[in-house]
């Protein structure tokens, strides 16, 4: 499934049809070989528009989750963009397609480290081992902010850590079944919030209590 006859099936079918508009991520989520990110067992299942196991009871998400994440984040040549939730390395990878420098960040080693070698054709992205709540003081303001499992409210480092006229990309919910997609825009120094639907991720792994 190296080819890029699913890809282009799922941008065609899954993407396009569905609300993903901006044609920079629609050609990133073309390039980008999302077999490449999943483990070998599931590789005949790399191009189906759903979760993927990857191990330690994380998932790679679904290629339309990750496709209007990044058009919501409204990412551009130059910008820097920090992603909490590495995973896979999958949506950094896209994210590296559309931005100038990625720091993904993720707080289990053993899923870190797998995620750097798949990454290392990327030299657009990093690959840091923490806790994605604190974010990357050290490298702020991001021009734009996607996490990739859900919070139980928003964490006030990562809105500060957010340049002016940047957006965070963030599931919050407490449970599961009742997690709702935000877009947090930073305008003149003050933050707005839109709810842009339902989700479903796993939690946000963090040392916070």
């Amino acid at each position: 499934m190296s080819e890029r006859g699913p890809r282009s099936h799922m941008v065609e079918h899954d993407l396009a049809p569905r609300g993903i508009t901006d044609e920079r991520v629609l050609t990133a989520m073309a390039s980008v070989p999302r077999e490449d990110f999943v483990p070998p067992e599931q590789v005949d299942s790399a191009y189906e528009d759903h979760p993927l196991a990857i191990g330690q009871g994380q998932t790679i998400s679904q290629p339309y989750m990750v496709a209007l994440m990044a058009q919501l984040a409204d990412v551009r040549p130059g910008h820097t963009v920090l992603e909490l939730g590495t995973g896979s390395g999958y949506g950094a990878a896209v994210l590296s397609q559309l931005a100038g420098h990625v720091i993904t960040i993720e707080r289990l080693p053993e899923l870190a480290e797998q995620a750097a070698r798949r990454l290392a054709g990327y030299p657009n992205v990093e690959v840091r081992v923490g806790d994605g709540s604190l974010g990357c003081a050290d490298e702020a303001p991001f021009d734009a902010i996607v996490v990739t499992a859900a919070a139980s409210e928003v964490p006030a480092q990562l809105t500060d850590q957010l340049a002016e006229g940047g957006h965070l990309v963030i599931p919050v919910g407490r449970d599961r079944s009742v997690q709702q997609l935000l877009r947090i825009d930073k305008r003149d120094g003050e933050l707005h919030e839109h709810a842009m639907g339902a989700v479903a991720f796993v939690p946000l792994v963090t040392d916070q209590p």
